[in-house]
């Protein structure tokens, strides 16, 4: 291939990342991650922000990972400080998949409270690929600060974020149970549920965790003790 050729392929791609049709788009994402080249890199993370079609950011995400991460992380850590709540969730999401542990400092406790349920949902996978073992605890403690709240998936998401850290998360289930609000309580009384039963759906964790929260507590052991009032 001449390199004048190469630079219309290029041209071409670029131009394909922006085209009205979400199918072309989507080939263009997967020519340019088929064919790395380091003048795609900051085309694909200005789409990520506005990219309106979930399968094509997944794409994007996807070339993002194709290329060398000294090259993609600089525009990515921008990213999550940006005003667009996409660009974060974004940005968070490709970097769980890059998973470079040296953005571990971007993940701050405001990402991880962060207002948009997306943001701190990419925010929470985020954290627990790249925090250093021995932060976790730390980052137990901040995930822990989230439990009960939204609805259904949200909490699924900090679930599923809360016990693949294992059992370093215990102590803060366990204050949350003792001290966190009603919401917080049944939350964490379902988190545990599934840190010991990966296998029990979600749902039944929650109302488990409803029926457990009125008439009392479980222990480690599985038997029920009498909540504090």
């Amino acid at each position: 291939m001449t390199m004048a050729t190469h630079d219309k392929d290029t041209i071409r791609a670029l131009q394909g990342l922006e085209d009205g049709s979400s199918s072309v788009r989507l080939r263009a994402a997967l020519a340019v991650g088929t064919a790395p080249d380091p003048r795609f890199v900051d085309k694909l993370v200005e789409r990520c922000a506005i990219e309106p079609d979930f399968s094509v950011r997944e794409m994007l995400t996807w070339a993002l990972t194709r290329h060398d991460p000294s090259r993609t992380l600089p525009g990515l850590l921008g990213e999550v400080r940006s005003e667009r709540a996409q660009a974060r969730s974004q940005a968070l999401h490709t970097l769980s998949k890059i998973g470079d542990r040296s953005a571990w400092p971007a993940i701050t406790r405001e990402l991880l409270s962060d207002a948009d349920d997306e943001v701190a949902r990419s925010a929470w996978r985020a954290a627990v690929v790249l925090v250093p073992e021995e932060q976790a605890a730390e980052l137990a403690e901040a995930l822990g600060t989230q439990l009960g709240r939204g609805g259904r998936e949200t909490q699924l998401s900090l679930s599923r974020a809360l016990t693949a850290l294992g059992e370093v998360i215990l102590p803060t289930l366990g204050a949350a149970r003792a001290q966190g609000t009603p919401a917080a309580r049944r939350h964490a009384i379902a988190t545990e549920r599934l840190l010991h039963d990966p296998d029990a759906g979600f749902e039944f964790s929650i109302e488990e965790a409803k029926r457990v929260a009125v008439l009392g507590t479980t222990s480690q052991e599985g038997t029920v003790t009498h909540a504090d009032r």
